[in-house]
């Protein structure tokens, strides 16, 4: 499988020599220009003062003067998106060196809903987040269509479909340069909401009819005015059809120019939209040359009638530079006999029928192959990671994990984690609860998360942090960032029992829960937490529910024996090396033997 590193390293170099080669072409271009403009101005003062030379001498320089500025645009465009590309491959790079959480780059904060039962808890959006790590969309759907994915679980059949298509894109190095490069401009261009609203608008004139009859009119007129000029039609007959003319563009002028009128930001957006639409339907031959069912379905969603979207757009844009034709003041007589505005209105709405329906399939295509490419950029970056297996409804709930590792770290220490599971369905059944204990920072939140996020990128089609993962088909519930609210007047505490209640609720859904809860109940007594985490965490199980709780109240351990079986202890240990606390990260069984608080006052400086 191909080096990540190398890969990047190599078209990075690449794209830095061509950017040094077009900087010296831009350079000498400028130069050029500098020098044709002296030469024409030279030119100019001999042509036109008393000097005997003619002024076509000035057409030369002339015409290479602006061949250099067509040139130099060109080289200018071109220096644009070597540049882009340059800018995409360091921060590849960037990223394979755990330096990806750049303020340059969408970090998702938007998305982030606090009544989320854990888009915070794992770190899903904000600086340092998953999706910063992740995002590579160009378009804001794309980055709406990602944050979906991540919060929303998908079910087995679309997991599968993902990870397949993923797995076909890991490769496509080009593809993602592509569409990095093209998206620089569509990223704040396009307004999806916008664009499918005047797709999906009322047709503001009638269909086919209406368009052979402004036709056959405007030919009518063409035939009679050329008849009327050579003297074979008489002047009245001549004025009759002008007449004729003048009403109906009369009739139809305030609905033709709505439609007209509407038309130059949709247009412009599509073409945008366009671009990143034809970087897709170059890099694959046809439906044919699609492996994954998924990007075969992508595929055809961007076509009409077997034509391919890029070219109805084009088509809707070709009809947008003809409106500009009526502003040349020698065509505007022309246009306004032949009907041109009229005209043009009806197959503006002719497209709109047709093609207007298919826009927002398109946007939804489209942000669909840049989420793709987003996880299989993450599955490029790291090919050890594999894809998760994914086990029938009968085996679950189940989440078993071999030398299991947080996704955002770099380096960091992996354990196995197993819940859940069925003996009955042939593989080794876990505990339904791990009641999680350790001292401060041994490593607990950071094992839960691992767990979640993992959980988060395997619902969401994605490579694993993970030698392996089984699972089945989960809802992820958790209470790590649980904060109290002085807006809301709401405590900790409360903030707390409400985020449980909904994760009770989640558990009585169809889809069983995997919950992570973080220091249960720790804002009451230690009497009422007993009893109440006791109660919340059996109810939690009893519904199908799978997950890890941890605390500092080793009392607390204590409720895995009403468990009968279902639930396990398991701890984090840390120990002292003179006066420093070393902590190894490895889960083990059981419950913590001691504690480190008192070790850490004394390592801050209190007096205890």
């Amino acid at each position: 499988m191909e080096d990540p590193r190398a890969a990047y390293e190599v078209r990075l170099e690449a794209r830095r020599f061509t950017g040094a080669r077009l900087d010296r072409v831009d350079l000498a271009l400028s130069g050029l220009r500098g020098l044709l403009l002296v030469v024409a101005v030279g030119l100019a003062w001999l042509a036109f003062g008393r000097h005997a030379l003619p002024g076509r001498a000035l057409l030369v320089p002339g015409a290479a003067f602006l061949a250099a500025v067509v040139l130099h645009d060109r080289v200018a465009t071109r220096r644009a998106r070597n540049a882009r590309a340059v800018a995409l491959y360091e921060r590849a790079l960037a990223r394979l060196a755990g330096k990806w959480a750049d303020p340059r780059f969408e970090d998702g904060g938007r998305f982030l809903d606090p009544k989320h039962p854990f888009a915070a808890d794992m770190d899903l959006f904000g600086p340092q987040s998953l999706f910063q790590l992740l995002c590579t969309a160009r378009t804001a759907g794309g980055e709406a269509m990602l944050a979906a994915w991540l919060t929303r679980p998908a079910r087995p059949a679309e997991i599968l479909a993902r990870q397949e298509a993923v797995a076909e894109l890991r490769p496509r190095l080009e593809l993602r340069e592509a569409l990095w490069v093209a998206g620089e401009d569509v990223r704040a261009g396009i307004d999806p909401d916008g664009l499918a609203a005047w797709a999906a608008a009322p047709a503001r004139l009638p269909g086919a009819w209406l368009r052979v009859a402004l036709l056959a009119l405007s030919l009518a007129m063409a035939a009679s005015l050329v008849a009327w000029g050579s003297g074979r039609l008489p002047g009245r007959a001549a004025g009759a059809c002008a007449a004729l003319v003048l009403a109906v563009s009369s009739v139809l002028r305030s609905r033709a120019s709505v439609v007209t009128d509407a038309i130059g930001r949709p247009e412009a957006h599509l073409a945008l939209l366009a671009v990143l639409v034809r970087v897709f339907e170059r890099s694959f031959t046809g439906g044919a040359a699609l492996g994954a069912a998924r990007l075969r379905d992508l595929h055809e969603r961007m076509m009409v009638d077997g034509r391919p979207a890029s070219r109805q757009i084009a088509h809707l844009g070709r009809l947008a530079r003809l409106l500009l034709w009526e502003r040349n003041l020698v065509f505007a007589p022309i246009a306004y006999a032949l009907l041109w505005r009229p005209q043009l209105a009806c197959a503006i709405e002719a497209w709109r029928r047709r093609s207007g329906p298919r826009v927002a399939v398109w946007l939804q295509a489209l942000a669909e192959v840049e989420v793709l490419t987003s996880l299989a950029t993450l599955a490029f970056d790291h090919p050890e990671r594999p894809f998760p297996e994914l086990v029938d409804e009968r085996e679950g709930p189940l989440f078993a994990a071999t030398e299991l590792g947080h996704p955002l770290l770099g380096e960091c220490v992996a354990n196995d984690v197993h819940l859940g599971g069925a003996t009955d369905a042939g593989g080794p059944s876990g505990p339904r609860l791990i009641v999680l204990s350790g001292s401060n920072m041994s490593g607990k939140s950071t094992l839960m998360r691992t767990v979640g996020v993992n959980a988060v990128l395997a619902m969401a089609g994605a490579p694993v942090r993970a030698r392996r993962l089984r699972l089945s088909t989960l809802t992820l519930g958790a209470t790590l960032r649980i904060q109290d609210s002085l807006l809301a007047g709401t405590s900790r505490f409360y903030a707390e029992i409400s985020r449980l209640r909904q994760l009770v609720e989640l558990a009585r859904g169809r889809v069983p829960l995997l919950f992570l809860v973080d220091e249960i109940l720790a804002g009451t007594n230690s009497a009422d937490r007993r009893l109440g985490a006791a109660a919340v965490l059996r109810g939690l199980v009893e519904h199908g529910a799978i997950g890890i709780a941890s605390t500092h109240d080793l009392a607390l351990t204590e409720i895995v024996a009403d468990f009968a079986g279902q639930a396990v202890n398991q701890h984090f240990e840390d120990h002292l090396e003179g006066t420093e606390l070393r902590f190894d990260y490895r889960l083990r069984p059981g419950v913590v033997q001691r504690s480190n608080a008192l070790a850490l006052m004394r390592a801050v400086g209190l007096d205890v």
